[in-house]
């Protein structure tokens, strides 16, 4: 089965066809000659996800799934949620929204987070989704270098050490997009049927 992941973000790329272990062909949108940047307008991880997934379909016609992830912070409110990519603002960088979440966190007695994985599948103009969760605690500094995006503030339940501390193999025992995926990877084996 062909499908296409409505992302350019090769970090998740490589996460993603990790996880799925070839069963399907994963096409990235560079791959399909797609180069447009879909806009995440929405103020929920859902609607997102709908938003790159239903706009991908609308341009192929063909299976297509995306997601969106965000990083959900309990004394914050559950920020930076669905603009932790943006969180330091427009045009900054993950070091940016790394240093102001910590600046944000700094006299608060509670640091427990989730990262939170929406993900949209649209197969046979239907679409559905899929949710994983990875709870856990945010760190009061960096360490580590592996992953992208908060991995270097962020330890997993279960763990004693960052996401940036893991190898992929080691981030998917907890990962929030890897119980997202594997919902999906389950549904599609099953559609195959």
């Amino acid at each position: 089965m062909k499908i296409i992941f409505a992302t350019n973000n090769k970090n998740k790329v490589e996460e993603i066809k990790h996880l799925s272990h070839q069963k399907f062909q994963i096409f990235t949108l560079e791959e399909v000659g797609i180069d447009i940047d879909i806009p995440e307008p929405h103020d929920t991880l859902e609607a997102n996800a709908t938003e790159k997934s239903s706009t991908i379909y609308k341009l192929t016609n063909e299976a297509v799934f995306s997601e969106d992830t965000g990083l959900e912070v309990h004394a914050l409110g559950g920020a930076p949620g669905v603009k932790s990519a943006r969180y330091a603002g427009e045009g900054r960088n993950m070091q940016d929204n790394i240093d102001k979440l910590l600046h944000e966190l700094k006299d608060k007695p509670s640091r427990a987070a989730q990262f939170r994985t929406v993900v949209s599948l649209i197969i046979g103009g239907k679409e559905y989704q899929f949710e994983g969760i990875c709870k856990g605690h945010i760190t009061h500094e960096m360490d580590g270098s592996n992953g992208f995006g908060y991995d270097p503030v962020f330890i997993p339940e279960g763990s004693n050490t960052t996401f940036a501390n893991m190898d992929i193999t080691e981030k998917n025992k907890f990962s929030h997009r890897k119980k997202a995926v594997q919902q999906l990877i389950d549904f599609l084996n099953a559609y195959q049927a």
